[in-house]
């Protein structure tokens, strides 16, 4: 890791800059987007003031292996993680964007986020607390917390703008918005993924409970693109400590979640300083992560 406080933002003097998200910034370097992830971490939609430090080389990692994993299933907007490669504008910064960027090609991204879930949690709970359905899927009665699901479920939620939360739709709701021969494909496809990822996992001694991609589409064919299957976007559970019935321990970022749900904050800016201990328990869940899933180099 590269940085030990942390890279908070990016001035990349003389790109373009395009976008400023939760934790990447992009660049448009036409005809392709420069990616550059920080270490930036949200909660509730909320970004922290402070930073993770390599929180932005360990998802840059994991989505560049997750993506060689997945081509023989589905095409990705990857072309290179190495600045050398890059084009000269971005000369002058290769040792910022060296680990934490990507150079991808452009794609219309569709206007969802697609969820698979393996185990009944987080808001998938939530919602069947409430009427036994998850995005409008009907489920068996008796399921408890952390439950492992009869089957994967693909459950989708609108792309909400920046300081919003998503909301969950149904299938038919993707139907209208996308078209029933796409959303049958990306169903397909994001269920494939999730499939091969959870074995890999279970290799590794983790489970996947649930974890989100993204879509979009790339001289007319589909590709992930943004991340993949990385700790900001999927829920990674030590198999050795798992029972259902309760919360589990994990290795991405519930653990800054549940802390902040342990303090008087009502999950809306500006957000609370994060103590010392918080910010390197929360960098070493990360770092596991990595460690379990991605082979060294």
């Amino acid at each position: 890791m590269n940085d030990p406080t942390g890279l908070n933002r990016t001035d990349l003097t003389g790109l373009t800059l395009v976008s400023r998200g939760k934790v990447r910034d992009i660049y448009d370097l036409d005809p392709c987007l420069l990616i550059v992830t920080t270490d930036r971490i949200s909660a509730f939609d909320v970004i922290m003031d402070e930073p993770i430090p390599g929180k932005g080389e360990i998802l840059t990692r994991m989505s560049a292996f997750w993506f060689g994993t997945m081509a023989d299933l589905i095409g990705n907007h990857l072309i290179s993680t190495d600045p050398e490669a890059y084009p000269e504008p971005c000369r002058p910064y290769r040792d910022i964007l060296r680990g934490r960027s990507m150079l991808v090609r452009k794609a219309r991204p569709l206007p969802v986020e697609c969820i698979v879930r393996g185990y009944l949690s987080g808001s998938g709970w939530k919602d069947y607390c409430r009427d036994r359905t998850v995005s409008g899927i009907a489920l068996p009665a008796g399921l408890k917390e952390s439950a492992r699901l009869p089957e994967a479920l693909f459950t989708p939620s609108t792309k909400a703008p920046e300081g919003e939360h998503d909301a969950a739709i149904t299938r038919r709701d993707m139907e209208a918005l996308i078209g029933r021969e796409l959303t049958d494909r990306v169903v397909r496809t994001s269920l494939a993924v999730y499939g091969r990822a959870v074995e890999i996992a279970e290799r590794a001694g983790i489970i996947i409970a649930d974890t989100k991609m993204e879509f979009g589409i790339c001289d007319g064919d589909l590709i992930l693109i943004d991340e993949l299957l990385t700790p900001d976007s999927s829920r990674f559970w030590p198999r050795s400590d798992y029972a259902e019935g309760r919360a589990q321990k994990s290795f991405d970022k519930q653990f800054l979640r549940d802390y902040l749900l342990s303090i008087p904050w009502n999950q809306a800016a500006p957000p609370p300083p994060l103590p010392r201990d918080i910010i390197e328990k929360t960098k070493e869940k990360y770092e596991e992560a990595l460690r379990r899933l991605v082979p060294d180099r």
